[in-house]
Parts: C-alpha cells; structure tokens; sequence
C-alpha cells in the first residue's frame, strides 16, 4: 500500500499548530483581528503548499473562521464566494466543456498544425500556436491533454523509421513536449479567462478598489506579451538547445491529415457551439463600444459570460428529442473547486485589508526607501520562483493584496504593479509540479527533469526581465 507524503501528513497538523500559536501571541503585529487573519493566513499556506488537504478545501477555512473568530461577519464572507469574477469564470468553464464534449477544440488544433507546414521546427511551431490559443479559452491542462496523444503520433513516426531514435529525434520529440508545456502556460495569460490568477486578480481589483479591467483591455496587454513569450520559447528550443531541422519528416502531414479524417465533417452541434463561442469573443472586445452606443444595456465581462452559458444549456440541438449542447450532468466535469479557490482568495484579501494589514505593508514600503524598479524586480522575482513550488492561484489569493499595499506605499497605481506579478505567476516552466502541462509531458517519458529545469532557468530569466519590462513601459500605456 502506498504510503501518504510524509509533507501532508505533516502539514495536516503543521497548519492549525502555527494557527493557534500566533492566535495566542501576546503581542500584536497590526491589530488584534489582524493577528488573527494573519494567523489563519499561515494555515492555509502550510495547507496550500503541501496539499495536506484539496487546495479548494483549504480556501473554505475564511467561511469557517472569519464569522467565528468575529473578525467578517458571515454574509461579507460568503458573498466573496459569490463574486461576479466567480460567475465570469462559471461561464468560461462552461464554454471549454461545451468546446471539449463536441471535440471542436481538437478540430481547431489540428487545423492550425496542419496550416503551419511539415517541416520540424513547423511542426513543432504548429503545435506550440494551438495550445496557446486553447489555453486562452480553455484550460491549460484540457490543451495539453488534447494536444499529447497528436505530439506522440507524430513522436512514434520517428522512434520507429529506419534510423531508430537519433540525437535529432530526441531533440525534437523534447523541442514537441516542452514546446506544448510552455505554451499551454504562457497561453492562458492573453485573457482573463485564460487562467485562474488573472481572474483572482480581476476579482480583488473590483471587490476592494472598485476597478474594472475589461477582458479587452487585458487582451491588448496579455495577448503581445503571450505571443512574444512563446516566439522566444520556440527560439530557444528549436534555434538553441534542441536543434532537429534536418529531420525528414514528410510522413507527420499524413498523421495530422489522418487525426482530422477521423473527425469528419464538421457537425451542427459543432457549428452551433462556434457560433456561441464566436459571439462571446465579439462582444467581450467590443462591449465598451456597445455599452457607448447602448448605455441602457450595461454590458458587463460576466454578463456576457453568463448569457453564453445559459444559451449552451437552451439551445436546443433536437428539440424532438430533447437534445441540447449541453446538459447539467456535462458539469460534472466543471472544476468547481477553481470557483471555491476564488472565493476563498477574495475573502482572505477583505480579511487583509480590513483588519488593517495591507495598510501597514503600505506604510513598511513607503518607509523603506527601496527603488520602485527595484520593489517591482524583487516582487517578480519572488512571484515567478514561488509559483514552481506551490499553486499560483493559491499563490496570487495570499499576495496580490499584500502587493497591492506595496503599490500605495510606493504611490503608484495598483494595476501598475499587481498586473506583471499576476502575469509572473503563470511563468513557471522549470519543474514538472510546477503547473499540470509540465506535470503531463513529463509523465510521456520525453522529457527528464534535469531537461526540463534547463531550459526552464533560462526562459523564467527571460520572462522576469520581459515582465520588469511591462511594469515600466506598456502598464502604464494602456492602464
């Protein structure tokens, strides 16, 4: 029988242990409740960081705590949980079960690969383009499930022609995995939905500061930075560490041509969830321009992500037979316990702020007489190489506040600052348990850790700097 982690049995008791020792400190660090959301702050780390029990799980301890130990009442508590960002993401999920149950985001895949050419490094890019654009829409695991067993078709051409498995081979099946790996995270940072820190963040802008960042306006900063992360990712692996251009590679086009046969025709309910998905895209980037001409509609990024996943429930497909796009028994499938994360994060960002604690990290900054760029370097730093060892939603809930009281120490906008550190927390690609990608095409045998934290060193270096310079040039320009 396989034995429980050592870490989780430890961090079981290790986290209510901590909680009660800095609940009976006889001193106070901010306040007397601030002592105490700091103290079930340290549980829920020590939870989150070893999994001792489901991250969701651990992010319920507010709903438990805050009302008892009179610091929130109950019904502040529990509408973090209910947060109009929660029902925005509801909606995306929605929209990637509808794309997943009807295969159309494997259709989309394998056309954008089949569009890129034959050559390796084509392939390789054709593969790295799909993911990402999944990984905008749905999540980076569902991407790299989906694109892995097309990669291993491809893969097994070369293991089994005449030459065998070559040093060019090797390359480029490690150019393939990490190539899917680093996209699916850099992917998901272009929209709001992307991924779940995004949202977090979005949620504590709007929850505590009453600032709205609009899925486009997010865009016009995530999408550029997404695309020149993965346009250096694709350099270094296919240019620099894992050259393999002189393969013949004429039969991968076949394999493609092949997976898309198998498919067949483009189906109606595949039309239909197209169409669905293909509106809410049009009308989170022109909402601003709609709510101008149409003020009486007051469109919102969650709104629209409502309408379209009530619109997968009732469209119906036969309405004979009763067949709709989606049924409720779909969600079964929804992570849910994503949802609970964001509540749980929110409540632990209004327990911070109102007991006090991000005000006096603000004082602590403004006293310090640390550089701005320096501040910012620093925070980068710390986000992108913490978020190898422990979830970067769980990692943004506990943070992004704290950050946020950097900024008004500094006197500088929030979004300034809180944008780049969210978008550092998506940027791990040196270990496999870092994100579930690098965890899945680590799993296929290509890839060793050693390979992987190679690679992945260098482009974390790269993307501090790209971050760093975000932070100073183009935040400002369109925040």
């Amino acid at each position: 029988m396989k034995l429980h982690p050592l870490s989780k049995r430890l961090g079981l008791f290790l986290g209510p242990l901590l909680f009660f020792l800095l609940y009976f400190l006889p001193f106070e660090f901010v306040s007397e409740n601030g002592n105490r959301v700091i103290a079930i702050a340290i549980w829920m780390i020590v939870w989150w960081i070893t999994e001792a029990v489901s991250i969701s799980v651990t992010a319920l301890l507010p709903l438990l705590l805050f009302p008892l130990l009179n610091i929130i009442p109950m019904i502040e508590v529990g509408a973090n949980y209910g947060s109009p960002i929660v029902f925005l993401f509801f909606g995306g999920f929605v929209l990637a079960l509808a794309l997943e149950k009807v295969n159309l985001h494997r259709r989309i895949a394998l056309n954008i690969i089949k569009k890129t050419g034959t050559s390796p490094n084509r392939v390789i890019l054709g593969f790295m383009i799909a993911t990402a654009f999944m990984s905008m829409w749905i999540s980076n695991t569902a991407s790299t499930v989906v694109m892995l067993p097309i990669a291993l078709s491809v893969i097994h051409l070369l293991v089994n022609d005449a030459d065998g498995f070559t040093k060019k081979d090797k390359n480029f099946a490690l150019s393939v995995m990490l190539g899917i790996a680093f996209s699916a995270n850099a992917g998901g940072i272009a929209t709001i939905i992307g991924t779940p820190p995004n949202s977090v963040l979005v949620g504590l802008l709007e929850n505590e500061y009453n600032i709205e960042v609009s899925f486009f306006k997010w865009m016009m900063l995530g999408l550029p930075f997404s695309i020149l992360l993965i346009s250096i990712i694709y350099f270094i692996l296919v240019k620099w560490l894992f050259p393999c251009s002189t393969l013949n590679f004429g039969t991968s086009h076949s394999v493609i041509d092949n997976e898309i046969r198998k498919l067949g025709k483009v189906s109606p309910k595949e039309k239909q969830v197209l169409v669905v998905f293909g509106l809410m895209v049009l009308l989170w980037i022109f909402r601003s321009t709609i709510n101008t001409l149409l003020p009486q509609l007051k469109l919102s990024d969650t709104i629209i992500s409502m309408a379209g996943a009530i619109a997968l429930f009732a469209i119906p497909h036969d309405l004979k037979k009763g067949d709709f796009i989606l049924k409720w028994d779909d969600t079964k499938n929804l992570a849910w316990g994503i949802l609970i994360l964001f509540g749980g994060g929110l409540a632990l960002a209004k327990g911070m702020s109102t007991t006090g604690i991000v005000s006096a990290v603000a004082n602590g900054i403004a006293n310090a007489n640390l550089s701005i760029i320096l501040i910012a370097s620093l925070l980068i730093l710390l986000m992108l190489f913490m978020t190898e060892l422990m979830s970067n939603v769980a990692l943004i809930a506990v943070l992004a506040p704290v950050v946020a009281g950097i900024a008004i120490g500094l006197e500088i906008p929030i979004l300034h600052l809180l944008i780049p550190v969210t978008m550092a927390s998506s940027c791990a690609f040196m270990l496999p348990m870092a994100t579930p990608p690098n965890a899945i095409v680590f799993a296929s045998g290509y890839v060793k850790v050693n390979e992987m934290a190679r690679v992945g060193i260098i482009i974390n270096i790269i993307a501090v700097a790209l971050l760093i310079g975000v932070f100073k040039f183009f935040v400002p320009l369109i925040f």
